[in-house]
């Protein structure tokens, strides 16, 4: 049997040495950074003031969580289409791309407020209210769709070429591609399970820098530039990211405000998600006291919603706490809140200086790819794990209906109808949004009458 000694991993209260550190927190940084860069992106929205607001709302997140609650901050899918509906308005049509970012941050410093009234509200009225409105039927199903509604982001990336690839030769350049995305996926996978000993918590740097050195190998052999090093083109070393300030408009408090309440059982599923590994961690380690986590959603969301104020106000996309961070330490077993502390600030280190930008920006997105394929299904795996150990009834008739439901309106809608918008009475509805406040809505409906 495996005794205290051997058990590897850190609790949210403690500090790895000092090089273990930075190579967890730069592990952290590999994990977020694909996914908000893309809704950047996507957005149009700044790529270094993005990455400098994740930074920054994170170190506000856990300053205002008193350092209990081991989340990063990172850029939502969630809100997507919401800013790129104000993005591309009719009426902003005449507008500089600064000028609309500014309109979109009203909206989104709106949204946080929203999350922090929702944690005030679920504080006061503690645990037993939360199990009733977001029970883990809820939180569960809604893990499992955020992982597997991105499932056609991590194979798209896997398939990517560089831009630069001629259209005769995208078919060769997409099989390389996946030979680099399988390989970093392999390697991740085996890494992470046999890999002992302290290097057994690296298992996706690792196999993040295997894919990247195929990657290197197969561009001087084919002469197809998987890895390009000028991204950015500068003759500073630093340059500052762009920041713009809000600007108060009715439509984007319509439109991006009321997506926050999606949110909650995203950052709902993301404490349980953490109680249940952090515990069993603690417990392995023989730690007799108790992280009482979960008891903490009412504060994440009000740090959640900090968060979203300090973005939208410098000129970041509105976010969350990210999954692809708790897989990340799920799979390393590495919960200490001073390497996200050290992350955040190595992340806006980053934002400001031309090279390391470049450095982030010149991993193949084919890599990218094969670490998502596993990180994804991580998140989704973790909402089975969450119903698994709240031992959810799966003969109920009750609990059947609420999580088929969510799942099928959560998937069904992402990848029925484009952007993952839902033609509905008018208007386009959210799919994710949408699975989640119907599936609070028919778990209430079918509660009535229920003794507690």
């Amino acid at each position: 049997m495996e005794n205290q000694n051997t058990i590897r991993g850190y609790l949210p209260d403690e500090r790895p040495p000092f090089l273990e550190l930075i190579l967890f927190a730069i592990q952290q940084i590999v994990v977020m950074f694909p996914a908000t860069v893309l809704v950047a992106l996507i957005t149009g929205f700044h790529v270094s003031t993005t990455i400098f607001a994740s930074g920054l709302a994170t170190l506000g997140f856990i300053l205002v969580t008193g350092r209990k609650i081991p989340l990063y901050y990172g850029s939502s899918f969630s809100y997507i289409a919401a800013i790129a509906s104000i993005m591309s308005a009719d009426a902003f049509a005449g507008y500089s791309l600064n000028d609309k970012i500014s309109i979109a941050q009203f909206g989104i410093i709106m949204s946080g407020f929203v999350s922090i009234v929702a944690g005030f509200v679920i504080q006061k009225s503690g645990k037993k209210m939360i199990d009733k409105v977001l029970p883990p039927t809820v939180t569960g199903s809604i893990a499992i769709i955020i992982g597997l509604s991105l499932a056609a982001n991590a194979m798209g990336n896997a398939s990517a070429v560089p831009a630069n690839v001629l259209e005769v030769n995208q078919a060769t350049a997409s099989s390389y591609a996946w030979v680099i995305a399988v390989v970093t996926l392999i390697a991740t996978i085996l890494y992470s399970v046999y890999l002992r000993g302290k290097l057994s918590q690296l298992p996706i740097l690792f196999g993040l820098l295997t894919g990247y050195a195929v990657a290197l190998i197969i561009g001087n052999v084919t002469g197809i530039q998987f890895v390009n090093f000028n991204t950015i083109v500068s003759d500073s070393i630093i340059n500052m990211p762009i920041f713009t300030f809000p600007k108060p408009t009715v439509a984007a408090v319509v439109a991006i405000m009321p997506i926050a309440i999606a949110t909650i059982p995203e950052s709902t599923a993301h404490i349980y998600q953490l109680d249940i590994y952090v515990n069993e961690l603690a417990k392995r380690k023989g730690k007799k006291e108790r992280y009482n986590i979960e008891d903490k959603l009412g504060l994440n969301l009000i740090g959640d919603g900090l968060g979203d104020i300090i973005s939208g106000f410098i000129g970041g996309p509105a976010g969350t706490n990210y999954g692809e961070n708790i897989s990340a330490m799920a799979i390393s077993k590495n919960f200490s809140v001073p390497v996200l502390i050290v992350a955040a600030i190595i992340t806006m280190v980053i934002s400001c200086f031309t090279p390391l930008i470049n450095i982030i920006y010149s991993i193949p997105t084919s890599v990218i790819g094969g670490l998502s394929i596993y990180l994804f299904g991580v998140i989704a795996a973790q909402g089975i794990t969450i119903m698994m150990d709240k031992k959810v009834d799966m003969f109920s008739s009750k609990n059947l209906a609420v999580i088929a439901v969510i799942l099928i309106i959560g998937l069904g809608g992402t990848y029925q109808f484009e952007g993952g918008m839902i033609p509905m009475f008018g208007t386009q509805l959210p799919a994710l949004a949408t699975a989640a406040i119907v599936g609070i809505a028919l778990n209430l409906l079918l509660s009535i009458g229920e003794r507690d």
